[in-house]
């Protein structure tokens, strides 16, 4: 059996996951000893053995709807955000005396993934939607290490998911270094999922029952407000951009 809490799993949260899966585990009845880390993300999602992980909203819409269960979002509390969806910042340095997206036109933009809702989609979709192109974009591997390539001037500007860089804020000097200069339209948040051969009406039921049972302390730590059951047609529904390598940059 296979339990991934990786999406949003900075080494300085990791014990109170480690407690929030336990919770879990306690509710449901069965599951794993321990949460799984070092895994391929593509292998766990689809795993027939996998109870519970969190994926993103491109990925179960694009190659995951249909293949595993969709168990509930977990909602974050984020402000002028409907319950369990999130949004993207736009981050640049400081120092950067650009204020705001359009004026970052030209610009090199650094996303986590190809498949990531918060880091490529929403961030270029609501580019486009402003007239602005970047001149190239380049691949980080993550969030935290977007937020560095910009810090670090190897990009201009990225798109943070919202929950990521509050945790960022709270436990990772680079924030400093860096300015919001705008945010994307809200889209739903991060799925839990299970296998398909798995109840996900049981185990929502066992994560609901775990966020009552967990401390104040570890649900602030998490910033967990609940579960919440948005519909695969909300999902669906969220366009996707053409893939990195398909778009010319401004410069080609």
């Amino acid at each position: 059996m296979i339990a991934m809490l990786g999406m949003y799993d900075l080494p300085a949260i990791q014990p109170a996951n480690d407690r929030y899966w336990r919770a879990i585990r306690k509710n449901l009845g069965y599951g794993p000893d321990h949460l799984t880390r070092n895994g391929d993300v593509w292998e766990v999602w689809q795993s027939p053995d996998l109870v519970l992980a969190q994926t993103c909203g491109m990925p179960y819409r694009t190659r995951l709807h249909g293949l595993v269960r969709r168990i509930g979002t977990p909602d974050y509390g984020l402000s002028d955000c409907p319950p369990g969806y999130y949004f993207s910042f736009f981050v640049a340095r400081a120092q950067d005396q650009r204020a705001n997206l359009a004026d970052f036109e030209g610009a090199k933009f650094a996303y986590n993934d190809p498949l990531s809702q918060s880091g490529w989609a929403a961030p270029v979709l609501s580019a486009a939607s402003q007239s602005v192109r970047f001149a190239a974009h380049v691949e980080s591997g993550g969030h935290a290490n977007s937020a560095r390539f910009v810090a670090k001037e190897h990009a201009d500007i990225a798109g943070i998911d919202a929950v990521t860089w509050q945790f960022l804020k709270e436990h990772d000097p680079i924030t400093k270094d860096l300015k919001v200069i705008g945010r994307t339209d809200p889209t739903p948040g991060l799925p839990y999922i299970t296998a398909a051969k798995n109840d996900p009406a049981m185990i929502a039921q066992a994560v609901h029952n775990a966020i009552a049972d967990l401390s104040p302390k570890d649900r602030d730590t998490l910033h967990l407000h609940g579960l919440v059951d948005i519909p695969d047609s909300a999902y669906l529904a969220v366009p996707s951009p053409a893939a990195p390598n398909m778009i010319q940059d401004v410069s080609g």
